[in-house]
């Protein structure tokens, strides 16, 4: 390694990162320049990639947790030839592929989006998972490194904790993180916030710790290697960088370690961006150019990745000549195809929980989809993903044969990993807990639809209906809320995120359905504690009926020209049933909707929508959650039932009681909006 070639790499880095940011005025040029050192050891000595295959499954990964710290990603891609340096000038600008924080595009290298702070490296975690599952069914040659960037302030997230001990406790040794550790942040120095001993920590989660000078090549380089031969603990490298490394002020002093240049352009942080551009060696009216010497290196290193990558498909092509059988899987896995599942024929008992009907389905999937990943917050007896446990073994230290995470009481960890397992690709990664802990998780499902990752959500206990936990276990305002998500929409018009809350057994097996045939969203599944009646099946089919559900609403029980239209999803449903059959003994004909996707439902077309909710007709909406999660389907001459109040402690029958929710009740509530 040429010492002197490497600082001009990493200083080619720093120019490029801080031109980035003076020419958008905006961004983050600091870390950037202190980080630049290590991304540069990394990408011209370690990093395996194809470059002539970018989404090369058996590829390292690099996953960027300070997403503000994008200049210094794009810059060192620029030098692999992933960027052109025109795509730089247009950093966070309209319509540009160089925005302000990293968005996911494997074919350019970034491996994914780069949001709140701790997230990234949890990604990472899940695709180091990821890459332990299939190097444990398909062997070494599968075999890679995930490499994460993570910064002070990702350090301190609490989602650090959950990522470091599950890390540890795992073993992953494939997992290699990079700490840019320079001692400041936006607003402060890091001592005005923390004094923890971070290496400490880690080495209490069992990870392997090395602490180096983040700005010696060489050093950094020996460090990776140990980490590379480490073979059965995650390793963090500690590296003691310099925020804003090279920034000198107009008369040539060092600026360097200051909190401005964190968040600020250099010629707006105290820094002279001129000066500084003549210190690391660059023109200031002409910076944006790759070296010479700086080319050359990353050509020789395109070079040697395609030896390496050479001789690594020759393994894989030895590979798949001694097992057909398995490399056809494999291919299946990565091109997303589902086994053949007969949906119709799950077996349900009657009048079940939606839980239970989920375990029913999800037994079923962990017999037939041998490249799924279900993970429980602690609660997989309840949230009854143990179905799916029950037919297989849960990860544990140096074991991925199984295909179940216990991710202990850390939902966000958790979902974030998930996160993590789908950007690796092959896999298909489900999580559960209970729906009023999805706040903690909201942070990762709203990357997850930012990504478009197929994540699935089993949300149980889905409302007051938890009953004697009381009002901190009872979602109220959680469909509201993900609903919102539901109303967002993805470049191709669908729902952000798929929400589904089933009204039966029979609707349960199809959103299922629903769910894994989805690869272009996450989806969530909201299931009921209680048990519910199983819905009328008018044709004697009761599972085709429910296949009504993929229009996201469809009739559950029909009237021609209804006096009224009873809207619900989940267990309201059933309860819209019973009062439909007392309106109809006094000849008031009631027609009852389940709608158990509100945004794939306003997705159908007019015509449709009209079909089965008619426009001028009178439309009442019940609802265990907020009013709001039914307006749009009731339109604004109908009336919703909902909750104004949370939960409170007693047996779930009293509640519906005491909250209207009984067939009296709700009876007098629609003959009163029908009098109006």
């Amino acid at each position: 390694m040429d010492t002197k070639v490497m600082n001009r790499a990493a200083d080619n880095i720093r120019v490029l990162a801080a031109s980035m940011v003076e020419k958008a005025k905006s961004g983050h040029p600091g870390g950037a320049m202190g980080g630049a050192d290590f991304v540069n050891v990394l990408y011209s000595s370690f990093l395996v990639t194809d470059p002539d295959n970018p989404t090369w499954i058996a590829r390292d990964r690099f996953f960027l947790d300070p997403g503000h710290m994008s200049p210094m990603l794009y810059a060192v891609l620029a030098l692999t030839g992933k960027y052109t340096i025109e795509e730089l000038k247009g950093f966070r600008q309209w319509g540009s592929v160089t925005p302000g924080h990293p968005e996911l595009h494997p074919e350019r290298g970034v491996e994914n989006t780069s949001g709140p702070l701790g997230q990234g490296h949890v990604m990472a975690v899940g695709c180091a998972i990821a890459e332990r599952f299939l190097q444990a069914r398909f062997g070494d040659w599968l075999t890679h490194k995930t490499y994460a960037f993570i910064s002070d302030g990702g350090i301190q997230e609490e989602i650090s904790q959950g990522a470091g001990r599950l890390a540890g406790y795992l073993g992953l040794s494939n997992l290699i993180m990079f700490y840019d550790s320079n001692d400041i942040q936006l607003s402060t120095e890091v001592n005005a916030v923390t004094t923890e001993d971070t290496a400490a920590k880690y080495r209490a989660w069992h990870w392997n710790v090395i602490e180096v000078d983040g700005t010696d090549p060489l050093a950094m380089a020996g460090a990776i290697e140990t980490a590379i031969e480490e073979k059965h603990r995650p390793t963090i490298i500690i590296g003691k960088t310099i925020m804003g490394r090279g920034a000198v002020t107009a008369d040539g002093e060092c600026f360097e370690a200051k909190c401005s240049t964190h968040g600020n352009p250099l010629s707006a942080s105290g820094a002279s961006y001129e000066k500084t551009m003549e210190h690391l060696g660059a023109d200031p009216a002409d910076p944006f150019h790759i070296w010479d010497d700086v080319k050359a290196l990353y050509d020789a290193r395109s070079e040697k990745l395609r030896a390496i990558v050479k001789e690594r498909r020759e393994a894989e092509k030895a590979w798949r000549e001694a097992n057909p059988e398995k490399a056809a899987l494999l291919d299946s896995y990565i091109a997303g195809k589902l086994p053949e599942i007969d949906w119709e024929n799950i077996a349900h008992k009657p009048n079940i929980a939606t839980r239970q009907a989920s375990a029913d389905v999800l037994a079923e999937l962990a017999k037939k989809v041998g490249n799924m990943i279900v993970a429980s917050a602690d609660l997989a007896n309840s949230d009854k993903t143990d179905a799916f446990l029950k037919n297989t073994h849960a990860f544990t230290n140096g074991d991925f044969s199984g295909a179940f995470l216990h991710a202990g009481v850390a939902e966000l960890t958790m979902a974030a990993i998930m996160n993590g397992i789908a950007l690796h690709g092959g896999l298909i990664g489900a999580c559960g807990t209970f729906f009023v802990f999805s706040d903690y998780m909201k942070p990762a499902v709203r990357m997850a639809a930012l990504m478009e990752l197929p994540v699935k959500y089993i949300w149980t206990h889905d409302a007051f209906r938890v009953g004697e936990d009381g009002p901190t276990h009872e979602p109220v305002e959680q469909e509201a809320q993900i609903r919102l998500m539901e109303e967002l929409r993805n470049f191709n018009g669908e729902p952000s995120v798929l929400v589904l809350r089933p009204g039966d057994a029979a609707e349960t097996s199809v959103c299922w359905k629903m769910a894994m045939e989805n690869t272009k969203t996450p989806t969530a599944l909201i299931l009921s504690r209680q048990n519910i009646p199983d819905l009328p099946a008018t044709t004697g089919n009761r599972y085709r009926e429910a296949l009504g559900a993929e229009k996201g609403g469809y009739i559950v029980k029909q009237a021609e020209n209804p006096a009224v239209t009873l809207v619900a999803n989940g267990s309201e449903v059933s309860l819209l049933v019973d009062v439909a059959a007392e309106l109809d003994k006094e000849g008031i004909t009631a027609r009852v909707v389940s709608v158990p996707s509100i945004g794939l439902f306003e997705c159908q077309s007019p015509e449709y929508r009209n079909s089965v909710i008619p426009a001028d007709g009178k439309v009442f909406g019940l609802t265990a959650g907020l009013p709001s999660t039914l307006r749009s389907v009731v339109g604004a001459n109908g009336k919703v039932f909902g909750l104004d109040h949370f939960g409170a402690s007693a047996p779930y029958k009293v509640l519906d009681e005491k909250f209207g929710f009984t067939v009296d009740a709700v009876l007098a509530n629609v003959k009163a909006y029908l009098s109006k």
